[in-house]
């Protein structure tokens, strides 16, 4: 946990810019695997993280903004309990370490729920993302267990988005834990990338590094020869000689704070003239773009600049023609690029995407498109000191999009079919750093982990 002056800090900053009511956040439970004795690793909810830093399940914390007064529920150990998880601080006990003087049972709480109802107070809470939280929130007084998340507080939403978005000094200090971790993770996956390696065997190792940080992954590990699709979580292949090798991964720091990276590895060491090129026009274009962040400009036009990039390089690369800013604009190069430039990240890799991703990447200057590619773009709006985002373009050579557009005649004044169809089993590029948005500029979070072909030549050799 971090000082207890932080939660109440921001505790009390909620509070103001809420202004009325009583505001919920439940935690989350720990879920069964295959039964109650054996849960899967507990994560705690984020935002309950965040304003009351307690990473135990079974607990609710309450904001009485009319009272001013802060609330933890939860039921202390017994006997029973103990014997087999060893002593346990009590309830009380855990709230004073966030700040919060007054503590209640479960029953209590609902009393305090069914109090606020009554007295026609407004009663503000995030969406739920879990099921058993939902039907847990359903059974207290006044909240409909079959539509929960229709009674969401859209106030407390974007108070909370707005908080957790600026990152303080703390908050980075923890992502850089993550990517010192995340470092040692692509050292050892780099020199893992040889002919005839189980990817399943070079996912072990990554994560044991982070079991012996005594952490966890922030998401689960993507690493596949197959990186034209996007988020492959299976790792039943062999790599085999010019393979390419897309690997995203990132630890979290002890705090939960998440990391990010994605780097691409030539199985056996070195890139094929083809393999070389196209990675460097993904290479420029993610340079470009974190050379472009800046406060005040809206990612979405990063996100535009980094695709005219792809664009030219692929059309010097003979699969595609024309004018490059058409092709932008009628979202030509989204056969290859399909994806956003990145996303906000934080207590969660994809930040508060859980709260609802157009309050966290868009407002009201920056609606989300409807065009194919660009309506994928997670995070659009304009950027201000303490963002943290990814940034991570790509190229993916997709044998059921490729196919797909072809039978529909699409774009063919701008796509040589004929030379797309020889490189349908390429695979994917992807390249990912994690930035954060100063006040003059921009800086890459972490250690640099080597992302140039002489650099990557260089370390898995």
């Amino acid at each position: 946990m971090f000082d207890t002056e932080t939660y109440s800090a921001r505790r009390n900053s909620l509070r103001e810019a809420v202004s009325t009511g009583v505001i919920l956040f439940p935690g989350n439970n720990n879920t069964p695997m295959n039964y109650p004795g054996n849960p899967y690793y507990f994560r705690q909810d984020s935002s309950f993280l965040y304003f009351f830093g307690l990473d135990k399940p079974g607990f609710t914390g309450l904001i009485d903004i009319d009272e001013n007064k802060d609330y933890l529920y939860g039921t202390d150990f017994e006997v029973d309990d103990i014997i087999w998880m060893g002593p346990q601080p009590t309830v009380k006990e855990l709230s004073l370490k966030a700040g919060v003087e007054n503590t209640g049972s479960p029953d209590e709480l609902a009393e305090k729920i069914r109090q606020a109802i009554s007295g026609n107070r407004t009663l503000h809470y995030l969406p739920q993302y879990r099921a058993d939280t939902a039907i847990q929130m359903g059974k207290l007084p006044g909240i409909p267990e079959s539509a929960v998340n229709n009674g969401v507080s859209e106030n407390l939403i974007k108070a909370v988005v707005q908080m957790r978005s600026v990152k303080t000094s703390d908050e980075i200090c923890e992502i850089e834990k993550a990517l010192a971790i995340t470092h040692a993770m692509y050292a050892a996956a780099a020199q893992a990338a040889q002919p005839g390696t189980a990817e399943a065997e070079i996912v072990g190792k990554m994560e044991g590094i982070i079991g012996s940080h005594n952490t966890h992954i922030a998401f689960p590990i993507i690493l596949s020869i197959h990186g034209e699709i996007l988020h492959n979580h299976h790792h039943d292949n062999i790599l085999g000689e010019n393979d390419l090798l897309v690997i995203d991964s990132g630890a979290e720091s002890r705090e939960h704070y998440a990391s990010d990276i994605t780097r691409t590895y030539p199985v056996g060491g070195t890139f094929t003239p083809e393999q070389k090129e196209l990675y460097n026009i993904v290479l420029k274009g993610q340079i470009a773009a974190i050379e472009s962040i800046k406060p005040g400009v809206t990612y979405r036009d990063i996100h535009l600049q980094t695709a005219a990039i792809i664009a030219e390089g692929l059309k010097d690369m003979g699969f595609l023609k024309g004018d490059v800013e058409s092709i932008v604009q009628e979202g030509v190069h989204a056969l290859f690029f399909p994806h956003g430039l990145g996303h906000m990240m934080g207590l969660d890799v994809h930040d508060m995407e859980n709260i609802g991703e157009d309050y966290v990447g868009y407002d009201d200057t920056v609606t989300r498109s409807e065009q194919f590619g660009l309506a994928y773009l997670r995070m659009a709006k304009c950027l201000q000191p303490g963002h943290v985002i990814t940034v991570e373009p790509g190229i993916y050579f997709i044998p059921a999009l490729i196919d797909k557009w072809e039978s529909e005649n699409k774009f063919t004044d701008f796509i040589d079919y004929t030379r797309v169809e020889k490189f349908k089993k390429f695979g994917g590029i992807r390249i990912e750093d994690d930035v954060l948005v100063t006040a003059d500029g921009k800086r890459v979070l972490g250690k640099p982990i080597p992302k140039t072909v002489e650099e990557i030549e260089g370390i898995m050799k």
